[in-house]
């Protein structure tokens, strides 16, 4: 059994406004991942704002849903979301990017990070 089925197996209930299918937990309806709303969501970003960002959610009511579902099971979604984050970091250690290509990625973080200064 994968990481990922461990945490569907202590799977939460179903949801109007949050999928859970192949392994994974998406806002109902899209491809959205609930990893990108509630990491935007932790560092502070409104509802509002997140809908903005992601219009394709469809309403407003369906990200504060998706939010409610991360507070009423924080323990199952945390463990998904680690679980995420692990088998990114597998796959970026055994994909490492091309040295012109990082150096590229670097230059533009550069670039933007003096456009914010």
């Amino acid at each position: 059994m994968t990481q990922a089925n461990q945490t569907q197996s202590t799977q939460t209930p179903p949801n109007q406004y949050v999928d859970i299918r192949a392994g994974g937990y998406y806002v109902a309806g899209t491809r959205i991942g609930l990893d990108l709303v509630i990491e935007d969501f932790r560092r502070g970003r409104s509802p509002e704002a997140i809908f903005d960002a992601y219009p394709v959610i469809g309403s407003l009511a369906k990200v504060y849903g998706a939010i409610t579902f991360f507070l009423d099971h924080p323990t199952e979604i945390d463990a998904y979301l680690d679980s995420q984050r692990r088998l990114f970091e597998d796959f970026r250690i055994a994909n490492p990017l091309p040295q012109d290509m990082a150096a590229s990625f670097e230059r533009g973080r550069a670039e933007v990070a003096v456009g914010r200064g």
